[in-house]
């Protein structure tokens, strides 16, 4: 379904993405490990068109969607749900839920969509009159994954969901990422919380300084006395 070959990407003189290749089929998990600052973040925003100086071939669905502006990304199906949640802090809830289908791939199904949405996160049902700015972190991080999914897009690259929550929002958020998933959406997340994430994973790769140092199922990836050490200190 989308496949990254050979990428690399420059901010200036900085080379922060070094000859990455990535696939994620169709109705799959990926998780993109990696310590803070070594290029997973750049990594998704260059799929979904949010950097400038991306080198390589990216192709989604079997077209290549290099050097496309972003609105046209999202039209495709495919889309960028950042870290930052990028939230309109002064609308409310329903206001920023009805933005996020604003592409024309996703007008005619806002209703049913607002009605799933809903659904998965029932929380936001009780908060859809409430400003934005007024929520709760693990409250606005499921708005922000709401919005995404509004767009009616195929493909969610979701950036550190789980970051800055306690243990059960990130449970929550994991879980129904997880029935997201067992709904039709492929999924390519960014992450560092190992244990609740491998539970959730079909595939791991890993990201150290830019490059892709491994990739493998959930099960080699636990067993792997480098990642072990990095990542659970064991």
């Amino acid at each position: 379904m989308l496949n990254v070959s050979n990428l690399n990407v420059f901010y200036g003189e900085s080379h922060v993405l070094h000859d990455v290749s990535v696939s994620v089929g169709q109705g799959e998990v990926v998780v993109m490990l990696g310590p803070n600052g070594h290029g997973k973040s750049t990594l998704l925003k260059s799929i979904c068109g949010l950097v400038d100086n991306a080198k390589g071939v990216i192709t989604y669905k079997g077209k290549e969607i290099n050097g496309i502006a972003t609105e046209n990304i999202v039209n495709l199906g495919l889309i960028y749900i950042a870290e930052n949640r990028e939230l309109f802090p002064h609308m409310t809830v329903l206001e920023n839920l009805k933005l996020g289908a604003y592409s024309k791939n996703a007008r005619d199904h806002e209703k049913e969509n607002l009605a799933w949405v809903f659904d998965l996160f029932p929380r936001l049902v009780e908060r859809q009159k409430q400003f934005a700015s007024t929520m709760s972190g693990g409250e606005a991080r499921m708005l922000a994954v709401a919005r995404g999914l509004m767009s009616n897009a195929d493909f969610l690259c979701i950036d550190e969901p789980s970051l800055g929550l306690q243990p059960s929002l990130r449970h929550e958020i994991f879980s129904t990422i997880r029935q997201i998933n067992e709904q039709g959406k492929t999924v390519l997340l960014v992450e560092q919380n190992i244990p609740q994430i491998a539970e959730l994973a079909d595939r791991v790769y890993v990201m150290e300084e830019g490059r892709i140092s491994f990739e493998g199922d959930k099960d080699e990836a636990l067993s792997n006395e480098h990642l072990r050490e990095i990542f659970l200190g064991m």
